[in-house]
């Protein structure tokens, strides 16, 4: 990464990290605590994306290489299926599982945003601009589903203790664990897909920047006196 592009790196991970924290901060001025944010997806999404940039840009302003593409892929998808889940079941008025949105104040709104979408945007970006090509493979679609479906355990056993459940479509009270289960397959099976698209996007982008490389460089050839100006030349020359 040459210098000019390690600094633009460093910048973009500092607007990310100060996003996760604004946008935590300000959804905190609501009725929920710090602590009664934490058992959401959307917040330990955003607190793995933070650390992540905050990590990638140390390394970045060090010129060391970016942080594994597994990983970073897997951090990557996570806070894109919050943005996703967010506007197209939660906030969407026609799904199913859509959450009355309550008239928040300023500062909550603004945090409520820099979480689902600010932060989403600035990490897809980050990683579609600066992540290392090539090195994701199918299989990294199936592992990254390892966190999402162990927060799905511990939102069912923590609903057990406090019965309260964090979102419509794994609250087991109204659903039942039957129902559950088949919203827990449906967004499995949609997260695989995206998590697929990831490895997609990256094996194309990866024969893009190959082909670039490889491209043959164009030479610019001197250009030759016209054939009709060779009798002239000579005769200039005999004078």
């Amino acid at each position: 990464m040459s210098l000019r592009r390690r600094r633009v790196a460093v910048a973009f991970r500092l607007a990310t990290v100060v996003s996760v924290l604004a946008g935590i901060g300000l959804t905190a001025l609501g009725p929920a605590t710090v602590t009664g944010l934490l058992p959401y997806f959307t917040i330990q999404s955003n607190v793995a994306v933070g650390l992540l940039a905050g990590y990638a840009g140390r390394r970045a302003w060090r010129g060391l290489p970016e942080p594994p593409s597994a990983l970073k892929g897997a951090v990557t998808l996570y806070i894109t299926i919050t943005g996703v889940v967010y506007h197209l079941v939660l906030a969407n008025p026609a799904s199913p599982f859509a959450m009355p949105q309550p008239d928040r104040a300023l500062g909550e709104a603004l945090g409520n945003q820099f979480l689902h979408t600010v932060v989403p945007l600035l990490a897809v970006a980050d990683w579609a601009l600066f992540d290392q090509r090539g090195r994701l493979r199918v299989r990294h679609a199936a592992w990254w589903l390892a966190f999402p479906l162990a927060y799905l355990g511990f939102a069912l056993v923590r609903g057990l203790v406090v019965h309260r459940y964090p979102y419509p479509f794994i609250d087991a009270g109204q659903l039942g664990y039957a129902g559950v289960s088949v919203s827990a397959v449906f967004f499995a099976f949609a997260f695989w897909l995206l998590g697929l698209l990831f490895v997609g996007v990256d094996r194309g982008l990866s024969r893009r920047v190959a082909r670039s490389v490889d491209a043959p460089a164009v030479t610019v050839a001197a250009p030759r006196p016209a054939a009709d100006d060779a009798p002239e030349d000579a005769a200039a020359g005999q004078q």
